[in-house]
């Protein structure tokens, strides 16, 4: 007899993402040991346990992944947006002194503890869709102090919230004013000063390699830097243009990239080498209103795994909503109900190093159970919320 659980979630049905699809468990059951899944599978063959609780047919997923965010900052962009309105483009507004600058000035006039509570509404809203791990990105400081202030802020709201933060060092996000004409002096400080501080507080490296970003060389030598360091690394990569972001990040073996807009068949090859995880944001394509969309059909054609995220910022991107993220990528690019799911699951936990968004014995027990009849419910409905319960760690 199978050693009892302390918690099984039964009469379920499960989309546990194994075996490269859903992975559908008709009259399922989960069970728990302490934070770890112990048993997936039939019902009939589920362990006894301490507590059991009776999902009344109700879809069980893993707990839902938003791998890329910028949910740290102060402050917002509204204005931007109405210029945006009126015809100007991301590029003319970040060139006039606008865009992440602004932001910037923000956050940097912002308390560690400001920083969380303006964070605080925007996790929330991602905990209510069945968000079990959030990537958190800095970015908005660009310098050692404020980029520390961000880390350790995305880092305590995992203390405040049941929640799993994975934080990623973007100092490479734009030149700060007092570096203006003198990008290669910046990267030097992010290189020399700023990766070596956040060894143990970043989890990743990622930068913006783009004409009003930093250049190929540029985010070599930081990728450079946080190798030697023993940092991870991803890539804002191909959104505006094409700079062969992708191809570089996979040579670092990259985690991710990210955006792929502009992306050729030459970045996906080397994606396809490395095991870079492609991560669509289709956020963003559809609130700066872009036209190309990502190559999708060469993506899937190659075998390169691809991975939905909400993007939250507040400039290009200010979404709080994974459900809505991935009925945008199912609208807007095209995917099926199959890759979003797997895009906010198993293949976002790659995208972050993680092993996780499976519903498999050994891994953590972090569950989504939602009231509905089919999953692609979940992909097809706009502003609503099935969430029934939200598990995490078990609890």
């Amino acid at each position: 007899m199978a050693t009892p659980a302390d918690k099984l979630w039964r009469n379920a049905r499960l989309a546990t993402m194994t075996g490269g699809g859903l992975g559908v468990v008709e009259h399922g059951a989960v069970a728990a040991t302490g934070d770890t899944i112990s048993y997936v599978g039939p019902g009939a063959e589920a362990p006894d346990a301490a507590e059991i609780i009776d999902c009344d047919g109700r879809w069980i997923t893993p707990g839902l992944i938003d791998c890329h965010t910028h949910l740290v900052h102060a402050g917002n962009r509204a204005k931007e947006f109405e210029a945006r309105l009126e015809g100007a483009t991301y590029e003319e507004i970040a060139r006039a002194g606008g865009g992440i600058l602004s932001t910037v000035t923000a956050t940097r006039a912002a308390s560690e503890d400001e920083l969380i509570a303006t964070a605080l509404p925007r996790l929330d809203q991602l905990i209510a869709e069945g968000v079990t791990t959030v990537e958190i990105k800095s970015g908005y400081g660009l310098t050692l102090n404020d980029e520390l202030k961000m880390l350790r802020a995305a880092r305590r709201l995992g203390d405040v919230r049941n929640i799993r933060v994975r934080t990623t060092l973007l100092a490479a996000h734009a030149v700060p004013p007092e570096y203006r004409g003198d990008a290669d002096g910046y990267v030097d400080l992010v290189c020399r000063e700023i990766i070596p501080a956040t060894v143990g507080l970043a989890d990743a490296v990622d930068a913006f390699c783009e004409g009003i970003g930093f250049t190929p060389e540029q985010t070599g030598r930081v990728f450079a830097a946080a190798v030697v360091h023993g940092l991870p690394v991803k890539l804002h990569a191909e959104q505006l243009s094409n700079l062969n972001g992708a191809a570089l990040a996979a040579r670092h073996g990259a985690l991710s990239a990210d955006h792929l807009e502009h992306l050729d068949n030459a970045g996906i090859a080397a994606m396809k080498r490395s095991g870079t995880i492609a991560t669509l944001l289709p956020g963003a394509f559809y609130f700066t209103r872009e036209e190309r969309r990502p190559p999708v059909q060469t993506l899937r054609d190659a075998g390169v795994p691809i991975a939905l995220a909400t993007d939250c910022n507040p400039g290009t991107s200010p979404m709080a909503s994974i459900l809505l993220a991935m009925n945008m990528g199912a609208t807007l690019f095209r995917l099926t109900v199959e890759e979003c799911l797997r895009g906010v699951t198993i293949n976002a936990a790659h995208a972050l190093g993680l092993e996780l968004g499976v519903l498999e014995p050994g891994s953590p027990c972090d569950l989504a159970i939602w009231n509905i009849s089919d999953p692609a419910e979940l992909v097809y409905r706009i502003g609503a919320n099935p969430l029934h319960s939200r598990v995490f760690a078990g609890q």
